[in-house]
């Protein structure tokens, strides 16, 4: 498929599409020497000195990182194409109803599935919040609903199918996460509040650190076949650059929290037997 069929002409698009590249440039060394502060990693991004910054419940975190995103791709893809005498008639996309189950999917296993102990910086919250809210408001307003020649047909299709391998993937390993709490202890002051830490296992935990990282991209890699435009595949670029130093990271945090036995030194950080 020729390049210009990815590219949106308007200025203010080509502008944010430079935005993209320049973010991407130093995503992955900027997570690897400091953690966005939340889930494990909500001390480590923490500026030293001076005051300390807001803290919300790790769930509370979560929805605020998750809900304006699912809010955005809502308006476009359910209420914008029914309102009459406007300019611009949004029309809903195959890449816009992905970006609303994405991100509501993951609104449910906020509110239903994780189980939280711990707190998320507000400000780290709500700086990707608004980062999410924006991927959500782009794609949705570029992805074009036409263009249905044989190429650009299979390439959708193809992006479903990765889309729903992708989005399986990472809940099925989200659950597995989630059964690591279930047993938790939930009586006696001392320990209730303490958190315990069990090595995953299951699944793709066997060979790498973080397989919901890796379903999580299969999903948006789906969303960008199906969108078939430049800026959805940057923000495929710049969610890759940043998960897989996050992913590093994490396995780093598992191999000194665990031993050996229950957490092998080999094993890798995002792509099993290769990185």
């Amino acid at each position: 498929m020729a390049l210009s069929s990815f590219v949106n002409l308007h200025p203010g698009v080509l502008f944010y599409n430079v935005i993209q590249i320049l973010t991407i440039c130093g995503i992955h060394k900027g997570e690897i020497d400091k953690p966005m502060p939340y889930s494990k990693f909500a001390s480590t991004g923490s500026s030293s000195g001076g005051k300390s910054p807001s803290m919300v419940s790790s769930k509370s975190g979560m929805l605020i990182i998750y809900v304006p995103a699912t809010i955005v791709a809502f308006i476009f893809q359910f209420i914008l194409p029914q309102v009459d005498g406007m300019d611009y008639y949004p029309t809903p996309t195959v890449a816009g109803l992905m970006v609303f189950a994405q991100f509501f999917k993951r609104d449910l296993e906020v509110l239903f599935l994780h189980k939280y102990s711990g707190e998320t910086e507000s400000n780290a919250a709500g700086l990707i919040g608004v980062s999410y809210a924006l991927v959500a408001f782009m794609i949705c307003l570029l992805s074009n609903p036409g263009n249905l020649n044989s190429g650009s047909s299979k390439s959708r299709m193809l992006g479903m199918l990765l889309f729903v391998i992708g989005s399986l993937g990472n809940f099925y390993h989200h659950y597995l996460l989630a059964l690591l709490r279930s047993d938790s202890p939930s009586k006696g002051n001392s320990t209730a509040s303490k958190k315990i830490y069990k090595a995953p296992n299951g699944g793709l935990f066997t060979y790498v650190a973080t397989p919901h990282y890796l379903f999580e991209l299969v999903a948006w890699l789906g969303i960008s076949m199906a969108s078939q435009q430049l800026t959805s595949y940057l923000n495929f670029v710049s969610m890759t650059c940043y998960l897989s130093a996050r992913a590093y990271n994490q396995n780093q945090w598992n191999k000194k929290k665990f031993d050996e036995k229950d957490w092998p030194s080999s094993r890798k950080n995002l792509v099993p037997f290769l990185y």
